[in-house]
């Protein structure tokens, strides 16, 4: 993020986030763990967005095609560039992550506070799936907020496409995905290239739907932790995004 739109950022969130919106947004967001606010940045920052993920992607993007046993064996078919290398490569994602006024207003919608994720593997994660079937199936987070940003999407009839159940909860020993699918309602959301949305992501079960044909989904997550996860350490071997060979992973066949 450039000198210049830093203040441009805080100018452009005061502007669109009013006091009633804000309350507006966190009356959603604790009702369904999910909303959309692509007004949250700038276009200027929207595009140099897009370049950035795409640039680390031709780097750096690794393949992963494995089922974790803590999500009920849901499976996990994608390229991703890891944390750590986003964290020390790109300054401007770097930039943003820390940026007030982003974190202020993320912080008011959310209803408490939101502080730097404590693992420094799941503080950025970028995706992509491009292969018939490519989905990161049903599963939670370990840290409590995401802001998710589609940088491209194919058309909801291919599969672009998230699916929620809010207000569920983790048990890696236990997971029950199925039981929770059978017993709440899905919420299923299509998106268009551009779109950014904030995630309650430790209590919302979510997917991607799977691809029906070969098509492109990229998108970049920030994460950030609740006061609550400050005190929680990391419980299970399930960081396949970090190594694809932990002991809650199991690998496909391609």
């Amino acid at each position: 993020m450039s000198e210049q739109s830093a203040p441009n950022l805080a100018e452009h969130v005061a502007e669109q986030f009013t006091p009633e919106k804000v309350r507006h947004l966190r009356n959603r967001f604790h009702r369904d763990g999910f909303i959309k606010i692509p007004e949250i940045v700038t276009d200027e920052v929207r595009t140099a967005m897009r370049a950035e993920v795409n640039r680390l992607l031709d780097l750096h993007a690794e393949r992963r095609d494995l089922v974790l046993g803590t999500t009920g064996n849901t499976p996990r078919f994608m390229s991703v560039v890891r944390s750590e290398l986003i964290a020390k490569e790109s300054e401007f994602v770097t930039r943003l992550y820390r940026s007030e006024p982003l974190l202020k207003t993320l912080s008011e919608i959310a209803g408490e506070p939101l502080y730097p994720c404590p693992a420094k593997d799941e503080e950025f994660l970028i995706t992509r799936q491009e292969r018939k079937g490519d989905t990161h199936g049903w599963h939670w987070g370990d840290f409590s907020f995401a802001l998710i940003w589609i940088v491209e999407t194919p058309d909801v009839e291919v599969g672009g496409m998230l699916q929620c159940v809010p207000h569920t909860i983790w048990d890696k020993s236990n997971p029950g995905v199925h039981r929770y699918l059978c017993d709440n309602l899905i919420a299923t959301h299509g998106f268009v290239p551009g779109d950014i949305y904030f995630l309650r992501t430790d209590t919302t079960l979510h997917r991607t739907v799977p691809l029906r044909e070969d098509a492109t989904r990229v998108i970049v997550n920030l994460t950030w932790a609740a006061r609550k996860d400050l005190e929680a350490g990391k419980e299970g071997d399930d960081r396949w995004w970090e190594d694809s060979e932990v002991s809650a992973a199991k690998a496909t066949q391609d």
